[in-house]
């Protein structure tokens, strides 16, 4: 220990300098891209729920509005406060989350957590990636029926297994590649978009199984609420880190730019796209199906199944870096949580419970899974909104042992984030719409109600001065940049 109660790993530590940052379109922006181009997520952006007709039930505006509003929520409530922090103070997340949740507790939320969600990432990834490389092999059956076949099984434990050592040991040469893989989902949108724009003016919900009297499809708001809870629900862990993109920009502008190109923008791009497709492809009459409102396995009649089978696997290669990201994330969160374990043993665990994951197809149930996420991390970005807020929009400093604001305010955020998936004793599941942004202002108006009543621990001093160690306007044209 240093400073008192200050645990070493926070007095340690040492802010990113001015002279290691650089402009948005060439860190955040192009990275945030690439998550949100991402063929897991844009897949099933149409689909929603499950529910008839999707998020198609009531037209493409609707879908679209629901698309936007959920784009704009992702870049100011959970990405912008994280990425300012990090701007500011030039530090990482598991120190900046030192000021919500106290230097002992802040070991563990958001840092230690952080880790563990990186391996529910890593099973989605497998699964749905191993799913991609064998379903071309089995013409007769859907996607989620690949899922648990013996070829299956065995290319999503190769996959995860060699993910997890990339991410460990070679993740500088994946990175090399990460920034052009992104491109092939790119280009395969595009391609899908072009092959069924021409009927996108004739889509109607009718031609998704959706009629005046169906029973089963959402309402207009229940649309609404499904685009939430899925695309907040990604996303949110994601926002959280962008304190460590954050510490990466040279100012405000650089952050802003950042999130309205790498988040807003990408996520209305990709999922905009994903559901023009699906809609063009039923106007269109090119789809019949209304069970498949998935634009991946709509590719073998757009385009052909040999060359969707190609597209497949291309989509497939895209996803292999953010694999090795995530087991590289982990491994940096056990490092430092835990210093102590060797890191092959922390991450050959993980590893393990993220094949599980894979290979059952518990990973396939991507509503799920984000719900899970979004529970988790969405009172993180909203007590540490709050907290920011409160501290003048600034970092407060690392406070004294378990910060019982933040830890109060995380537990109760969580909890109703996850009614909508726990079978509670006597009244079953609780319908919450958009669960994960609920989460968010559970956690944030709990954390404002128990600051003002005195629940913060006290800050304790750094010896360092991380809030110098960033320019808080944009720099002059006169330096150079």
């Amino acid at each position: 220990m240093s400073n008192g109660a200050l645990p070493d790993y926070v007095s340690m530590a040492k802010p990113n300098p001015s002279g290691n940052r650089a402009p948005w379109y060439k860190n955040t922006a192009p990275t945030y891209a690439g998550i949100m181009l991402w063929f897991v997520f844009w897949q099933d952006v149409p689909g929603g729920a499950g529910a008839l007709g999707g998020v198609l039930s009531h037209g493409l505006g609707t879908a679209l509005l629901g698309l936007i509003l959920a784009a704009l929520l992702c870049h100011f409530l959970y990405y912008l406060v994280p990425a300012m922090l990090g701007m500011k103070t030039g530090l990482p997340l598991y120190i900046v989350g030192t000021s919500t949740y106290g230097a002992t507790g802040g070991f563990i939320m958001p840092g230690f957590v952080m880790g563990l969600l990186q391996f529910g990432w890593l099973g989605v990834n497998s699964c749905f990636s191993a799913a991609f490389l064998v379903k071309p092999f089995y013409p007769d059956l859907g996607l989620l029926e690949v899922i648990s076949t013996p070829p299956h099984i065995i290319v999503a434990i190769i996959w995860a297994a060699a993910a997890a050592f990339m991410g460990l040991k070679g993740i500088q040469y994946v990175a090399k590649v990460a920034t052009y893989l992104p491109l092939i989902p790119l280009g395969i949108l595009v391609i899908l978009f072009f092959c069924t724009v021409g009927g996108v003016g004739s889509f109607e919900p009718a031609q998704v199984g959706v009629t005046a009297d169906a029973e089963g499809a959402l309402t207009t708001m229940g649309v609404i609420a499904v685009l939430l809870t899925y695309i907040i629900g990604f996303f949110a862990t994601a926002g959280a880190a962008g304190t460590d993109f954050g510490m990466n920009s040279r100012d405000a502008k650089d952050v802003s730019m950042g999130g309205l190109v790498g988040i807003t923008g990408a996520t209305i791009f990709a999922g905009g796209l994903a559901l023009l497709i699906v809609a063009g492809a039923f106007g269109s009459g090119k789809a019949t199906d209304a069970a498949v409102l998935n634009p991946t396995q709509l590719m073998g009649v757009l385009i052909g199944e040999k060359t969707g089978a190609v597209f497949m696997w291309l989509l497939a290669l895209a996803a292999f870096p953010p694999a090795c990201f995530s087991s590289f994330i982990a491994a940096n969160s056990f490092k430092t949580t835990l210093p102590k374990v060797n890191p092959f043993i922390t991450v050959g665990i993980g590893t393990a419970v993220s094949i599980l994951l894979a290979v059952t197809g518990w990973a396939a149930d991507v509503m799920s899974v984000f719900g899970v996420i979004g529970a988790s991390f969405g009172p993180v970005c909203g007590a540490m909104m709050v907290d920011y807020i409160l501290a003048g929009k600034k970092w407060a400093g690392p406070r004294a042992s378990f910060n019982p604001a933040g830890w109060i305010s995380w537990v109760v955020g969580f909890i109703v984030g996850m009614m909508p998936l726990v079978n509670l004793p006597l009244v079953g599941k609780v319908n919450i719409p958009a669960a994960p942004l609920m989460a968010f202002i559970v956690g944030a108006v709990l954390y404002f109600a128990l600051a003002k009543a005195g629940l913060e621990s006290p800050v304790l001093e750094m010896t360092a001065a991380p809030a110098e160690a960033a320019p808080q306007e944009a720099p002059s044209k006169k330096k150079g940049r």
